[in-house]
């Protein structure tokens, strides 16, 4: 028998190749985290905990030096590490802000200060943070409209709106920025661009920790709550873990602390929160497979679409479902149709002589078996139109891949999302039909 051969080396190469697969590949020897530690260092920080590492999946993360177990602090980031409006103010921006009328937002200093500093380039004392900072986002923002018209269209929608309030920041924010000419040699509008902003924009929306200061009279009276942490940004997110986050008072330093277990060399999450693939997408620019907050949502107008056309007293059943917060945040989900989604179509489902039950039926009673039945089918057609609907977007991105090439990221961001809600309805159309049958 040859060296390495036979069924124990496969099996040996196959637990290491798996390993190695699963904890990532060691980044701190790069250039770039090599400076960020040193400048860490300066200031008071030297993690022995945590090493930046590259992961399948996941990307750029922090890996595990040893296990770590249930409450242990795995970083304590000193205030003199972390950016705030506190920074800015204390910058050579200060004065600028404190004269300017009607008062900088919070998020416009903290942008502003970005990318100022960024435009630095190696005169900038933030040099090794920003060198690590994406060089691009795939917040919708971000997407290419050809890209975000392929989203599910509740989704769509935010994500239209959120490209209008970025222009919009960016739009009211010139008189500000032409008010810094003094500080740059070259013109402030090469220099304050909307894609500059955009950057800036969502490198706070993406990566700020919740630290809530005082407000300072220079800024506009909005909640002060965004602090950018250099090197505890690099955490990714998981819905599996469970972490204790907030800035100490006492030691001055914004610290992590888990309540979840992890092995030595492995990747350490945080949890951004419980929240589904499309708030993940809007805020964080990404998506969670197998994410157990994912759902489909359903529109007010897919709502009445395959309703019966003999059904009565519309209008009005549409008003009540408005007047007591039923037409939102109706979806499918892993386990099948939520208890809203169903209530809802309850209602909308009421013969004539049970319309005076709907009180009856947003309190969660069952009506009649024929109107369980009834919803039940609604539900079950919704739930199909969304199955064909998305199978037709992901062939449209297939086709769009092979002939996009500039936009294959962002595509297989969309078709990662669309995979994913193609599984719930799958597995919600099969709850259905498990409910229907005990109707038939």
């Amino acid at each position: 028998m040859k060296n390495g051969g036979g069924r124990t080396s496969r099996i040996r190469r196959r637990k290491l190749f798996t390993s190695s697969e699963s904890r990532g590949v060691n980044e701190s020897y790069k250039p770039e985290f090599i400076e960020l530690k040193k400048w860490l260092k300066d200031r008071r920080f030297e993690d022995t905990t945590l090493i930046p590492a590259h992961f399948p999946g996941t990307g750029r993360g922090l890996m595990s030096k040893t296990s770590l177990q249930e409450g242990q602090t795995i970083i304590s980031l000193p205030e003199s590490c972390l950016l705030t409006t506190d920074t800015v103010i204390r910058s050579y921006l200060g004065a600028y802000i404190a004269k300017w009328q009607p008062p900088p937002s919070p998020l416009l200093a903290l942008c502003t200060f970005l990318v100022s500093e960024k435009h630095a380039g190696d005169r900038s004392p933030w040099k090794p943070y920003l060198e690590v900072l994406p060089k691009a986002y795939t917040c919708p923002v971000c997407l290419e409209p050809e890209v975000v018209n392929l989203l599910p269209n509740p989704l769509k929608t935010k994500a239209w709106e959120q490209r209008s309030h970025v222009w919009e920041f960016f739009s009211s924010s010139r008189g500000f920025f032409s008010s810094l000419q003094p500080l740059f040699s070259e013109a402030v509008e090469t220099i304050f661009s909307y894609r500059a902003l955009r950057w800036a924009w969502c490198a706070v929306n993406t990566r700020a920790v919740y630290m809530k200061r005082p407000p300072l009279l220079c800024l506009s009276p909005e909640p002060d709550t965004c602090a950018l942490a250099p090197y505890l940004d690099l955490l990714n997110h998981s819905p599996d873990v469970q972490v204790k986050a907030a800035f100490n008072e006492e030691t001055r330093c914004y610290e992590i602390r888990t309540a979840t277990r992890c092995g030595k060399h492995k990747e350490v999450f945080i949890c951004y929160g419980p929240h589904d693939n499309h708030r993940l997408l809007l805020e964080y620019g990404f998506v969670c497979v197998s994410n157990p907050h994912a759902c489909v949502y359903v529109s007010k107008d897919i709502l009445v679409k395959y309703l019966p056309s003999t059904a009565k007293q519309m209008n009005k059943k549409i008003s009540i479902l408005e007047d007591h917060d039923f037409t939102e945040n109706l979806t499918f989900g892993w386990d099948g149709p939520s208890w809203r989604l169903l209530t809802a179509l309850k209602l909308l489902c009421l013969e004539a002589e049970e319309f005076t039950c709907w009180k009856k039926v947003l309190l969660g009673e069952i009506i009649s078996d024929t109107n369980e039945k009834a919803s039940l089918d609604v539900a079950q057609k919704i739930c199909h139109y969304f199955i064909e609907e998305t199978h037709a977007v992901l062939r449209k991105v297939s086709r769009m891949k092979d002939e996009e090439v500039a936009l294959m990221n962002q595509l297989t961001l969309v078709e990662t999302l669309r995979t994913e809600e193609l599984k719930i309805l799958q597995a919600s159309a099969k709850a259905l039909t498990t409910l229907q049958t005990a109707f038939s």
